[in-house]
This record gives structure tokens, sequence and C-alpha cells, in this order.
């Protein structure tokens, strides 16, 4: 039994000393691999959605959606259509249509494609997004004439109400424009994978042909208005949309690029001193 015992203290004996035996690193790195989520991100727009509940004289939808390249690159899109009905009330009945100076509908669709950079460094984990991007956008729609009149400050002839401007009322189809956007906005994860968004548009209109003998487009949907002598035009939406994970990419840092040391200057020698 004493022989048994002392056969133990020994090995016990030589494995504390192995270990002790070793280097302790001091230096260590981290080996744990950090991964982000790709994938595709779908939703749509709340303030159109908003805006179609409470006025009578509007109806749209837009939905919303990117994808992941990169780091900080994004593939983006938006898809909707409006339908706008505008008049500007001055005739002698302000409270109804036949009131109206003018008054058209617009009807239409149109798309946006473009890309976004995130600005914003997020934690391990995180996939918010303060971010700038651009957009080349196509608008098709009609407008429909319902009312036109024409103002004038002499009353003579018509005490009661403005004259009639024209009988070419009615609907026109084949309208298109076409515009660059300016965006800049925010995406915050407020629960896993969803997200709540907002952002604002400056356009520029590319193609602005103006109609011959019809009425001037004052409105293009995804554009909103249009100001005569103008081919700017501000938007802005929020959005709720949700991420599809499609897999996971490891973030490696940028390596350092390694300067070669620059190469010592010879010793200038000592000229020898005249005598």
């Amino acid at each position: 039994m004493l022989r048994y015992f002392t056969s133990l203290f020994f090995l016990l004996v030589i494995a504390v000393g192995s270990s002790q035996s070793e280097p302790i690193d001091l230096n260590k790195k981290d080996t744990t691999v950090y991964k982000q989520r790709y994938g595709l991100r779908v939703g749509a727009d709340l303030s159109r959605l908003v805006v179609s509940f409470f006025e009578d004289n509007y109806t749209g939808l837009e939905l919303v959606g990117d994808y992941r390249l990169t780091q900080n690159l994004y593939l983006a899109a938006e898809l909707g259509n409006e339908k706008k009905t505008i008049g500007t009330p001055l005739g002698a009945l302000v409270d109804s249509e036949d009131g109206d100076l003018y008054n058209f509908t617009t009807s239409g669709s149109y798309i946006k494609l473009g890309i976004d950079y995130n600005t914003y460094g997020n934690w391990y984990g995180e996939q918010n997004m303060i971010y700038i991007g651009g957009r080349y956008a196509f608008s098709t729609f009609s407008q429909e004439l319902n009312a036109y009149k024409i103002f004038d400050t002499n009353r003579y002839w018509n005490p009661d109400d403005f004259a009639v401007g024209t009988d070419a009322l009615g609907k026109y189809e084949g309208r298109n424009k076409s515009w660059l956007e300016f965006v800049v906005g925010l995406k915050a994860e407020v629960l896993r994978n969803l997200f709540f968004g907002a952002s604002a548009r400056l356009g520029i209109l590319i193609t602005n042909k103006r109609p011959e003998n019809e009425l001037d487009d004052l409105f293009i949907p995804g554009f909103n208005k249009v100001t005569d002598g103008s081919r700017f035009g501000v938007g802005y939406n929020y959005s709720i949309s949700y991420l599809i994970p499609l897999y996971k990419k490891k973030n490696e840092p940028k390596k350092k690029e390694v300067q070669p040391e620059p190469e010592p200057k010879p010793e200038a020698k000592e000229r020898p001193k005249r005598q």
C-alpha cells in the first residue's frame, strides 16, 4: 500500500513540474469568430397607409426592400402606386368640387432602384443603419381633368362664378417621368429582425417634357408635387420592414499595409583638413 502511495506522489510531482515548465502566454489572441446576418429585408411605407386612411382624396401603397451586399453597402428598391385628387377652391361653391378653379386626379405606379451606404458603426450583433444613398426612379401615370375655370377679377359677365376655361375634360393616359433621388435615412432594429425606418428624399426631374395643349403635370406618383419652373421635389417615408436572414458572414477587419522601413542614410565622410 505504501508503494502505491509513493508511486502516485511521484507522478503528481512530475505532472506539476511539467505544467510549470510551460511558458504563460500573456498576449493570447481572441479566436472567437464574429459573424453578421446577410439577407433580404422587405416591408412597407407606413406614412402612405396612414394618409390613405385619413384622407378621402388620396390612396397610396409603397413596398420597400434592400439586400445587403457587403459590410456597409446595400441594394435598395421601392415599388408603389398612388392616386391623388387635387383642387383649388376659388369658385363660389367652395365646399364642393364644382366650386374648384381647377380639379384633377392623378393615378399611376412607380419604381425606384439604387444603393444605400451605411455610415454607422455597429456593435457586434447590431444591424442599425444611418445611411446615405441614391435612386433612379421612373413613373407611369394618367391624369384626369375634372374641372377647369379661368380666374378673372372682372365679374361683369360671370357674377356668380368663374368662366369655364375648357371643355376638354377627361382622362389623359400615357404620362411618364423619370428622376434622380438623393436619400438620407436611418433604420433601427426594434425587435429581432424587425426594423423601423425613416428617410428624407430630394428628387430632380430628368425627363419633364410639357404636354402640348394639355394641363401640366402638377403631381407625379412617387415624386410628389411639381411646382412651376422647378425640377425639384421633396418626399419622405416611414417604413417598417423584416429581415429574412439567408446566411451569415464573418466580418474580417481590414489588413494594415506594412510599410517598408526606410534605409539608413550613409554617414558622410569627414573631409581631410588642410594643413
